[in-house]
């Protein structure tokens, strides 16, 4: 991978170029691929045909960098999301920074509308957890406590601030990287729980007329960003912008 900023430019792996200062900081990280027509979905409704190979070795070292990865209810069934598995070249950097085991993965839900035998459940080495509030049904409630540790944030909706309190100060998860998607995204922009946002530019046009882009509808003010970092791959674009305070 090419770095283009900060200077000086030259050749990095994207674990060192998205490594934070303070590999333990608390810190809620956004990653998401856009086409250059600003649509984050392909034609079959996925994510999957619009990032190359090298938005596959940011996607892996993102993760790798992690204590948890959140996501929504909906990202995770119609991806077919399973849990983190630790690719194998970036499991030894993970393993030197302390993180040995693979980052948990959080599920977003209010409904509780979650299949209890899929594999981001069942696979787990790190055991899931969802994020749910007070009035979830009590029915799925109990089913997934079979396979996941279910943490309630909010009375009738989930309440992202108070979640993501309870993730770090119960489950010790102080780096947050968030995939999405739109709709999570936007709740948390809107809520100034963002840290970064990191944005595979993919080179090409999706043409899918009216999907969504990196947020779910409008946000009540502008959120401000600063361009830190700058890769290629001589197909892609991956930057990395930290959220003005």
């Amino acid at each position: 991978m090419r770095q283009l900023l900060p200077d000086p430019p030259g050749d990095v792996a994207p674990y060192d170029a998205y490594r934070p200062a303070d590999p333990w900081a608390n810190l809620v990280r956004v990653n998401m691929v856009s086409s250059v027509d600003g649509r984050v979905t392909d034609e079959h409704g996925g994510s999957a045909g619009l990032g190359g190979p090298g938005d596959l070795e940011v996607f892996r070292a993102l993760r790798a960098l992690a204590d948890g990865i959140l996501t929504g209810a909906g990202t995770v069934r119609s991806e077919g999301y399973g849990p983190h598995r630790l690719h194998a070249s970036v499991a030894g950097r993970r393993r030197e920074d302390g993180r040995p085991e693979p980052a948990a993965m959080i599920v977003l839900s209010g409904s509780l509308d979650l299949d209890p035998d899929s594999a981001i459940f069942t696979e787990a080495r790190t055991p899931t957890i969802v994020l749910t509030c007070e009035s979830a049904p009590p029915e799925r409630r109990a089913r997934l406590r079979r396979v996941a540790t279910v943490i309630d944030a909010g009375e009738q909706t989930v309440n992202l601030e108070a979640g993501i309190e309870r993730l770090r100060g119960e489950c010790g998860l102080a780096h947050l990287l968030v995939e999405g998607g739109p709709r999570v995204n936007r709740a948390l922009f809107a809520a100034a729980l963002v840290d970064e946002l990191c944005l595979t530019l993919a080179s090409q046009l999706a043409g899918t007329g009216e999907g969504p882009g990196i947020i779910g509808g409008s946000l009540p003010a502008g959120v401000a960003l600063s361009l830190g970092t700058v890769l290629t791959d001589g197909r892609d674009l991956f930057a990395r912008y930290t959220v003005e305070r």
